[in-house]
């Protein structure tokens, strides 16, 4: 089974899972929704997170829970799109808190590339999804394979900044040593619970504050 292509630090972990019954299984049922139905992302780019993010780079996780399942909105990282495609919601959401938050002005577009290359890994729960149908690829083993990741980052000597924001990704807290990393944990940016306790935690702020403590370069938020 050839491994997708990765940033070559995640390659160990790649052979590992790809060798387990469980992601053959998965990858057969991708492909078979992708025969009958349109699945996002792009096949090219469901792993997207791990090639633009290394494993030894990486100095803050923030998981997302399912891929944006509207036309051309998927790109393989959690809560981003590509340039040309209208933000959705929750991410003019993290917007609006980077500018309550650093000043910092609501970017041109919603592609968060560039957050990915500077050791911020954007990891989604679950990396398909068929076309207007959210988490119809639940529980096919995503979720195996990314709480596989998590605790793969766990593992790192180097203190990680896991970011969980809601319910879904706080139940993820069981797989972080809280001792060693940092967590930090507010509502969702969806506007459903935005205004329950995500508008005004200051994310972005935090981040860089425990990114200088712990002597690495602090994130560039804008672009």
């Amino acid at each position: 089974m050839p491994l997708p292509s990765v940033h070559s630090s995640w390659l160990p972990f790649f052979r590992k899972e790809f060798s387990k019954p469980y992601m053959a299984e998965l990858r057969q049922f991708v492909a078979d929704e992708r025969k009958q139905h349109a699945v996002y992302p792009p096949a090219p780019e469901v792993f997207q997170a791990f090639q633009l993010t290394g494993l030894a780079d990486l100095k803050v996780l923030v998981l997302g829970q399912d891929p944006y399942h509207g036309e051309g909105q998927a790109h393989g990282l959690s809560f981003s799109v590509k340039p040309g495609v209208k933000p959705p919601p929750s991410l003019v959401n993290i917007f609006k808190e980077l500018m309550s938050d650093l000043g910092i002005a609501m970017p041109k577009n919603g592609y968060l590339k560039s957050w990915a290359e500077q050791g911020v890994m954007m990891l989604n729960a679950v990396l398909t999804v068929r076309a207007n149908t959210p988490t119809s690829h639940k529980d096919r083993g995503w979720e195996t394979f990314t709480d596989a990741a998590i605790e793969e980052i766990n593992r790192k000597v180097d203190p990680v900044i896991f970011v969980l924001w809601g319910a879904y990704a706080q139940k993820k807290g069981r797989l972080i040593d809280a001792k060693k990393h940092h967590v930090l944990k507010s509502a969702h940016p969806s506007p459903f619970s935005a205004d329950s306790g995500f508008f005004g935690s200051r994310p972005f702020s935090q981040i860089n504050k425990l990114l200088e403590k712990e002597g690495k370069t602090p994130i560039e938020w804008g672009y």
